[in-house]
């Protein structure tokens, strides 16, 4: 066996760089990795091994750039046109002040962490650099197969798709679908669609008889939903297992032919169908007719609150990886014209509609998650691709930013009550311990135990480190 030279000290998921490197992991100079050893070495190694403290990740997604600077950095000592109209209030932390219309999440601080100094120069609405850590501006917002990963990808490529459940859902719907177009960000990319989360689908609606206008978005009703997972009347489990046999005659013949990647991604995705028809445990999260009424007002009665409140259950069922994505749906529907991308009436839009929500179903989640003992296996995080400008507009409104914005870490493997990097006296640009995005994919990989230097094949084999560069921001983690 060919052996690779390589540091003999051991990463953060228990397997040293050199044996990462060696030949029976990665076939270097052929035809790339060797999943089953990559899989069987992942397998080999006990809960004891691990130091990531997280089994579990949450990721609540604010699409459009939310206003941190009104969230988590507000400025009281700028220029009026700079710190806008909310004030900051007190904290269960002593020194951590946050906004004053996040009143429950206040309670929280002392299970969370601020990273106030983000920034990124890939372009605005970019969600490739949240998702995966590439800052590299792109032609367009599309994805491509030449992506590289996002997290909760990555966390599916490692169990290799094994298992009842997967290890990477998505809700409430693909990036995108509410503006009739796809954006780039959380998929899989040159590790193959195979390794795509599993994605719902949504009807999001307004309240009956209400006409949302722009400036004043209607609160998202609905609630995800499985796809493709309803068995015809006449179709028994007995006539199911007739078609999965007839397919895989059909299969035997046509992987000869087929190309080894498309046909690997096609035989994953048709398993994964079978398997979603008849798991009763991956239906049963997504249904919420036997929900205890009193938890779902907790959670709110949103499409947002549903969602998280579904994902609260998946984890509890070993999905490894969630996504929640506060989305918007314009060209679908007229609900939530645009999310958190607040170009107009910023304030009256944060302080009516987004902000009293997000603070309901955030902190339900913590709660929830915390008197089941998981919050100290569970790691939450809130990011959105991007910012908004120091200065408001002519709108009332702020617009697009990159150059500085905070993201929050809760629960499992976070050092609560932290506040890590500054912004200046704006908001603008980073003053102190700036973090990338690639920083972020990092750290929250060091929480699952996962290595951020750890290899994965691209699309020609050759190794490429899903970390992109960045290094864990240890100075948020316990």
């Amino acid at each position: 066996m060919l052996t690779l030279l390589g540091s003999p000290r051991r990463t953060c998921d228990g397997v040293t760089r050199r044996e990462t490197l060696a030949a029976g992991a990665l076939t270097f100079l052929g035809t790339g990795f060797d999943l089953p050893s990559l899989l069987a070495a992942e397998s080999r190694k006990s809960a004891a091994e691990r130091p990531g403290k997280a089994k579990n990740v949450i990721l609540m997604y604010l699409l459009g750039g939310a206003a941190t600077q009104d969230m988590w950095d507000l400025k009281p000592d700028a220029p009026a046109e700079v710190r806008g109209e909310f004030k900051p209030v007190d904290t269960n932390v002593p020194g951590v002040r946050i906004c004053e219309h996040l009143p429950r999440t206040a309670r929280w601080m002392h299970r969370a962490a601020v990273v106030r100094s983000v920034n990124h120069k890939a372009g605005c609405h970019n969600c490739l650099p949240s998702y995966t850590g590439l800052e590299t501006p792109m032609p367009d917002q599309h994805p491509r197969e030449s992506d590289p990963p996002s997290m909760g990808a990555v966390c599916e490529f490692l169990r290799g798709g094994r298992g009842e459940l997967p290890d990477y859902v998505y809700m409430p719907c693909w990036l995108g679908w509410g503006q009739a177009f796809r954006r780039a960000g959380p998929y899989a990319g040159f590790l193959g669609q195979r390794y795509n989360g599993l994605t719902t689908e949504c009807q999001p609606h307004a309240d009956p008889g209400e006409k949302p206008v722009p400036g004043k978005p209607s609160v998202v009703r609905g609630t995800p939903l499985l796809p493709n997972t309803a068995f015809d009347a006449d179709l028994t489990l007995d006539r199911l297992n007739t078609r999965r046999t007839l397919l895989e005659q059909f299969d035997d013949q046509v992987r000869g032919v087929e190309a080894r990647g498309a046909a690997g991604g096609y035989d994953q995705t048709q398993r994964r169908a079978f398997d979603l028809l008849t798991s009763s445990r991956l239906r049963d999260c997504f249904d919420l007719a036997k929900e205890d009424p009193k938890r779902l007002d907790r959670f709110g009665r949103t499409l947002f609150g549903h969602s998280t409140l579904i994902a609260r259950r998946l984890v509890d069922e070993g999905v490894r990886f969630v996504n929640v994505t506060w989305d918007l749906f314009w060209d679908r529907v007229k609900v939530d014209y645009d999310a958190w991308d607040t170009h107009t009436k910023n304030f009256s839009i944060l302080r009516e509609n987004k902000l009293p929500h997000f603070d309901q179903t955030f902190t339900a989640l913590l709660e929830d998650l915390d008197r089941d003992g998981r919050l100290d296996d569970t790691l939450v995080v809130v990011m959105s691709e991007m910012g908004r400008t120091p200065v408001v507009n002519k709108n009332g409104g702020r617009d697009h930013w990159t150059f500085c914005y905070s993201v929050v870490f809760a629960g499992a493997g976070v050092k609560g009550g932290t506040v890590y990097g500054a912004s200046d006296a704006q908001a603008a640009y980073v003053k102190d311990r700036p973090v990338s995005t690639a920083d972020l994919c990092a750290t929250i990989y060091k929480c699952l135990g996962i290595d951020p230097d750890l290899m994965v094949p691209d699309k020609t084999g050759r190794p490429v480190s899903v970390n992109l560069g960045g290094r864990p921001v240890d100075g948020i983690l316990a």
